[in-house]
């Protein structure tokens, strides 16, 4: 693997290789690696959940972090990403973490950079370490994959997430089915829609999407208020869930818009546990990377060795 920007790079072997090794990710302080390596986390978008756990991911494995603000960067000057990306490489950075607004830049990025590419999402196209670590949270509750039953609902057309997660949960066998409003939906997307009334009584998995309002044109603006109840997963809604069923939701959260405030940390609410999943995810994409180029060394080779795999 010589980077890390689409799930659908991906067979459902890999995947499955990168959620167990997820799971040998700990905080034991041997730091894998035998070389000195930097990261460049390039955020041009705002971020909590994905760029604080690349740094504590990258930090538990021993890499030095290069500092990085867009609002201060010379892409205030006219700087192009590619050269900043460049830039980056060139004073020796040894992979580069990108979160960029256009569809498809860091597919664009890896094609012409000589270091790894993680993709932290692009625009409306993937969140493929989102996504990892959505996998990892529910094989963790249910150890396989293949005949659940998962519904994503929320806001459809705009998210990076619903792509990444239906395309790697079909991969590895799950039933992915959509829900959303009528203009949210996603023609590109080939899964069965279904209101979210149904789904709560037949999906093992209620995997919620925040509503992405900076994406949105004016006349797609909704009703707080009303949203809520008609889409949203409302307490009435959660009584009917299956009593081993899980909710999920990548954050941030708005609460009380696609979900109600009790809700998020409710007795099946995941949604703390996918952010703390979220280190252990990012770790073992980034580990796995340098392993196949044969950087590493210790007592991660033995403990994180292939041998895990299904």
């Amino acid at each position: 693997m010589d980077h890390f920007v689409s799930i659908k790079d991906l067979t459902d072997y890999e995947l499955m290789h990168l959620i167990k090794l997820s799971d040998k990710m700990d905080n034991n302080g041997d730091a894998p690696f035998k070389e000195q390596l930097f990261a460049g986390n390039l955020f041009f978008e705002p971020s909590t959940r994905t760029k604080m756990s690349f740094l504590v991911a990258e930090r538990k494995l021993g890499i030095e972090v290069l500092d990085f603000h867009n609002e201060t960067s010379s892409t205030k000057k006219g700087e192009s990403v590619y050269d900043t990306a460049k830039t980056f490489e060139s004073i020796g950075a040894s992979f580069l973490v990108i979160r960029h607004p256009v569809n498809n830049m860091a597919q664009q990025l890896a094609e012409q950079i000589n270091i790894p590419i993680i993709n932290a999402g692009d625009g409306t196209g993937e969140h493929p370490t989102q996504c990892l670590l959505d996998l990892y949270t529910i094989y963790q509750e249910f150890q396989e994959f293949q005949g659940l039953n998962i519904a994503i609902a929320g806001d459809i057309k705009h998210s990076r997430v619903a792509r990444s997660n239906a395309y790697a949960l079909q991969t590895l066998g799950a039933n992915v089915f959509l829900s959303c409003k009528k203009e949210w939906q996603d023609k590109s997307l080939d899964f069965t829609y279904m209101e979210l009334d149904q789904a709560v009584k037949t999906c093992d998995v209620i995997m919620l999407l925040r509503v992405q309002e900076e994406r949105h044109k004016q006349h797609d603006r909704l009703n707080k208020t009303s949203y809520l109840s008609q889409y949203g997963l409302t307490k009435e809604r959660a009584n009917n869930m299956l009593n081993h069923a899980i909710i999920m939701h990548p954050a941030p959260v708005n609460r009380g818009v696609e979900i109600d405030s009790e809700l998020v940390e409710c007795k099946q609410s995941r949604i703390f546990k996918q952010m703390e999943n979220g280190v252990k995810a990012r770790m073992a994409v980034i580990y796995h990377l340098f392993q196949s180029r044969g950087i590493s060394y210790g007592n991660y080779n033995q403990k994180c060795q292939p041998s895990i795999v299904q």
